[in-house]
């Protein structure tokens, strides 16, 4: 950081991996394979970039930061299996071009790191296999089971497509600057293939969660995607009160929900 003037960009959520000893669980949780091909999203200084690149058979690394290139082209030099990219990953299409990802591995930008992994579930199909460091209370509301704090549309969306298999507490020290929250390492596989109306679920799942206050049928009908009436009866034909609340159904009924409202 001090050879090249990096000073960390608070706005982008950034906090650099410095300490190498976390880089083995990371590997570890991830499975990593020679004929891998891993995307990674916001390299920063290229340390994870650099341990990828030894262990997988391509890398593509992904940075909005356009101050970081210097030091991540001379970490990376000589690296013929890594592919550094700039730009926005919200805005940049991840699926195009050869060879695709099939695994994301990589310490996500505090305040882009939700979107980029819900958008990943469908925007990505051939990935299986995600490894992410994100914020403890991000971590926690990924597999969080119903009726608690941490659920919401975002635990929804991703245990309909992936299952849990790993999960790593995080020291603050490891970071560079250090935060002021804890952080998670989580990992995750795809399970089953995502619903043939998968976005109509994600629109349904959305709308649910956007007023936790109200009842579904009134939060469906907020957010213009149903009459009150008619998703009081699509939740009573499922077997469902009518007074029912987003937080308290499986992710599978949200399924059913999206259906019997189409």
């Amino acid at each position: 950081m001090s050879r090249f003037s990096v000073t960390p960009n608070r706005e982008l959520g950034q906090h650099f991996l410095v300490d190498e000893n976390i880089l083995g669980v990371i590997g570890r949780m991830a499975d990593l394979r020679p004929d891998d091909m891993v995307l990674e999203i916001g390299p920063g200084l290229g340390v994870l970039t650099e341990y990828l690149a030894d262990r997988v058979g391509h890398v593509r690394a992904v940075e909005l930061d356009r101050t970081l290139e210097a030091p991540l082209r001379e970490r990376l030099a000589g690296r013929a299996n890594v592919e550094l990219e700039f730009g926005d990953a919200l805005e940049l299409d991840l699926a195009a071009g050869e060879p695709s990802p099939t695994k994301l591995v990589a310490n996500l930008p505090y305040n882009v790191a939700t979107p980029i992994v819900v958008e990943s579930l469908a925007g990505l199909p051939r990935v299986v296999v995600w490894t992410v460091m994100v914020q403890r209370e991000v971590a926690d509301r990924f597999f969080a089971p119903p009726s608690t704090k941490a659920y919401g549309g975002v635990s929804v969306l991703i245990q309909l497509a992936a299952e849990r298999t790993g999960f790593h507490p995080v020291s603050r020290n490891v970071f560079r600057p250090r935060p002021n929250v804890d952080s998670a390492l989580v990992a995750f596989r795809r399970r089953d293939p995502l619903p043939d109306d998968y976005a109509r679920v994600k629109q349904v799942v959305e709308g649910a969660f956007a007023h936790r206050r109200k009842t579904l049928p009134n939060s469906l009908e907020l957010a213009g995607l149903a009459k009150r009436e008619e998703a009081a009866a699509a939740l009573e034909r499922l077997g469902l009160p009518p007074g029912s609340r987003a937080e308290a159904l499986e992710p599978g009924r949200f399924v059913e929900l999206a259906r019997a409202l189409a």
